[in-house]
C-alpha cells in the first residue's frame, strides 16, 4: 500500500509543480501583454500627433509662404497662364 502512496503523492507533486509552472507563464505573458498593448497605445497618440503635425505643415498658405519666401516662387501673371485642351494634348510627348 505505501508504494501506492509514494507513487500517488509523486503524481500530486508533478502535478502541483505543473500548475505552479503554468500560472508563472500564463503572468508573464500577461505582463508582455500589458506591455505591448502600452506600446501599442503610445504609438497610437504619436500617430495622432504627426497627423497633426502634417495637416498644420501642409497648408497651402504655409507652402504659398514658404515658396515665395524661400524658393522665390509666385503666381504667374494672367498674360503668363496658357490653358490646353484634351485634345491638344494628344499629339504632345514627354521625355527626359
Amino acid at each position: 500500500m505505501s508504494r501506492v502512496h509514494l507513487l500517488l503523492l509523486l503524481v500530486v507533486i508533478v502535478c502541483a509543480l505543473g500548475v505552479v509552472t503554468s500560472q508563472h507563464k500564463a503572468r508573464k505573458l500577461f505582463m508582455e501583454l500589458q506591455k505591448e498593448k502600452d506600446e501599442a497605445q503610445r504609438m497610437e497618440e504619436e500617430w495622432g500627433q504627426l497627423q497633426l503635425e502634417q495637416g498644420t505643415l501642409a497648408t497651402p498658405a504655409r507652402v504659398e509662404k514658404i515658396a515665395a519666401s524661400k524658393l522665390q516662387m509666385q503666381l504667374p501673371k494672367s498674360w503668363q497662364v496658357q490653358f490646353i485642351r484634351g485634345e491638344q494634348l494628344k499629339g504632345l510627348t514627354t521625355q527626359p
